[in-house]
């Protein structure tokens, strides 16, 4: 499994109000319809902190190739027009989860 971290900034006159909207209307109702894709959220990062983004978001696919895969399809293609229009990636991190990682039971 890997891992992808995006660091994202909203882009001048987006609300939060509006982009956390988006998010859980669109955003998330759209991860059945990518394959790839095992989980994802988005975090806010807290007002005032030093972080040069406004959130991040957290996706963990079967692989970046499968991602890749999905990233070329229609589904996709309409998520990322209309972030594009709120927000914008700042910078991205992507690996593969070291073991199984931890999940509380």
């Amino acid at each position: 499994m890997d891992v992808i971290v995006h660091r994202i900034r909203l882009r001048d006159g987006v609300t939060p109000a509006r982009f956390e909207t988006w998010v859980r209307e669109s955003d998330y109702a759209a991860c059945p319809r990518l394959p790839s894709v095992i989980s994802f959220g988005v975090q806010r990062v807290p007002a005032g902190d030093t972080a040069s983004c406004d959130y991040f978001e957290v996706i963990s696919v079967q692989s970046r190739e499968a991602f890749r895969k999905d990233m070329e399809g229609d589904v996709f293609r309409k998520l990322a027009a209309e972030f594009d229009e709120l927000a914008l990636v700042v910078d991205e991190l992507a690996g593969e989860r070291v073991g199984c990682g931890y999940v509380a039971g």
